[in-house]
């Protein structure tokens, strides 16, 4: 049984030859074992920052984090999201998932990046994939549901305390919550083409690398803005 049917595979004929064993694509397709080597989950997550306009132009305001009312990190705020379905893009499933714990709609988002340390996650080894947006204040109200036992808007508020080495704390005034992580940015230079790697050094409140990816999202979007 393939994944596919015939019309979707038509595209990875290439040039329609048989392979070293002799076997066409269909062939090929239904003799492949998806099972014979272990692969990792895929997760979604969406960050959805709201902004205000200021003089003319946009500026970062809140964050949307929805506490864990279940393993793993229960009790800790995280970013909204959760696993793809086997028949689904990754897109459609952040958006899908930002809806079911929180109950934000009508929105679109942006990939940020994939995030794969191989610790992450006790469960299993799962790879998340990072979507953003950006609403205005006071658009949309969240709800907590599905299995997230909270939900709430935080500011956000980066100071730097060493050289490379950014604290970034989050408050959530009508909840009375404030959590923070310290991360470290290590900077990359490959042929000139810089980019940083994100290594949380220590937390409170926060689940798992979410500080990180809070961190690299906020960084990108105020860079654009």
């Amino acid at each position: 049984m393939t994944y596919l049917d015939s019309e979707q595979n038509k595209q990875f004929l290439g040039n329609g030859r048989e392979n070293a064993k002799g076997e066409s694509l269909e062939t090929f397709l239904n003799n492949y074992d998806p099972t014979k080597y272990q692969s990792p989950c895929n997760t979604v997550d969406t960050l959805v920052f709201t902004y205000i306009e200021e003089d003319g132009h946009k500026k970062i305001n809140r964050l949307l984090l929805i506490k864990r009312g279940n393993h793993p990190s229960i009790g800790m705020w995280a970013l909204p999201g959760g696993f793809v379905d086997f028949k689904e893009d990754l897109k459609a499933a952040a958006i899908r998932e930002l809806k079911e714990e929180t109950g934000i709609s009508d929105i679109d988002a942006i990939q940020l990046k994939s995030y794969g340390k191989y610790d992450r996650d006790p469960r299993t080894r799962i790879i998340t994939t990072a979507f953003v947006t950006l609403i205005p204040e006071g658009s949309q109200k969240a709800e907590a549901d599905d299995d997230a036992s909270d939900a709430a808007w935080f500011d956000i508020n980066l100071v730097d305390i060493s050289e490379n080495v950014t604290r970034l704390t989050l408050t959530s005034k009508e909840k009375e919550e404030v959590i923070a992580a310290d991360i470290e940015k290590a900077y990359v230079n490959i042929a000139g083409i810089v980019g940083k790697e994100y290594k949380t050094i220590e937390k409170i409140g926060l689940a798992a690398d979410h500080g990180e990816i809070i961190l690299e999202a906020y960084e990108m979007i105020k860079s654009a803005l």
